[in-house]
């Protein structure tokens, strides 16, 4: 009989289990079942057993079920964040200029990017270009009480470069929003001057959001620039591999 097994033994066996079945089904079992599903011991064998501790995994973590699925879950939420689908997924296009153009790396007067994984990127014209993308972390599977009682990391990061024949400027504004887009928390990096003649090198900007209270719903990734020295075409900052994850 099952409730004659020792414990050790039962984690075992239900740690072979789907993490989904073990939440929804298995838990209601009995009320042992319930204290080893809600228990951490369950959610530190399975996280061992694919993988999922290493460096990254805190020995003090409060709820070893939520890093479980917070860190399988783990993905870029940006969409076509390298423009291989041309601006397809970005909203709010703002095409200053002649407006918003995707090249192929290195480009005129530029470097390759530091992972080989990318291949295209975005490029600014001689007026402020912007675009954005609004994530639904409940579309996503980031469902309320997570958002709300564990208030998981939220790390964005993005990639600007200039052409070394030309300076340029860049901005990057990324907003938590409440389910009615209220502003939850903000961050709005400075604008970055490129100036001409540089080294044409991609810069990596990240933040991480953490203890920013209950309510987040959705995520508003925003980023733009222009040249400084107004040519027609497309001179100004490029920008590509943006992301936004949510972390343990």
């Amino acid at each position: 009989r099952m409730e004659s097994l020792p414990e050790t033994v039962l984690i075992r066996i239900l740690a072979a289990i789907p993490a989904v079945d073990l939440v929804l089904v298995c838990r209601l079992v009995c009320c042992q079942w319930k204290n080893l599903v809600d228990g951490a011991a369950l959610w530190i064998l399975k996280c061992q057993q694919e993988g999922l501790t290493g460096a990254e995994a805190q020995e003090d973590a409060e709820n070893w079920q939520n890093f479980y699925f917070l860190s399988k879950k783990r993905k870029n939420l940006i969409k076509n964040p390298c423009g291989e689908e041309d601006l397809e997924h970005w909203g709010e296009v703002e095409h200053g200029g002649d407006g918003w153009k995707v090249e192929e790396l290195p480009g005129d007067f530029g470097k390759e990017f530091p992972s080989e994984e990318v291949h295209k990127y975005f490029v600014t014209s001689y007026e402020w270009c912007r675009k954005a993308q609004v994530i639904d972390l409940r579309a996503e599977g980031y469902w309320e009480e997570l958002m709300d009682t564990t208030q998981p990391k939220v790390v964005v990061k993005d990639w600007y470069a200039g052409r070394s024949d030309a300076g340029c400027l860049y901005e990057l504004c990324v907003k938590l929003l409440s389910e009615n887009e209220d502003v939850l928390a903000v961050y709005k990096s400075e604008t970055v001057t490129i100036p001409q003649d540089n080294d044409a090198n991609w810069t990596e900007i990240s933040h991480t959001f953490s203890n920013y209270g209950p309510g987040v719903r959705f995520i508003r990734f925003e980023h733009g620039g222009q040249d400084t020295l107004f040519w027609k075409g497309w001179y100004g900052v490029r920008v590509t591999n943006s992301s936004v994850t949510v972390e343990p």
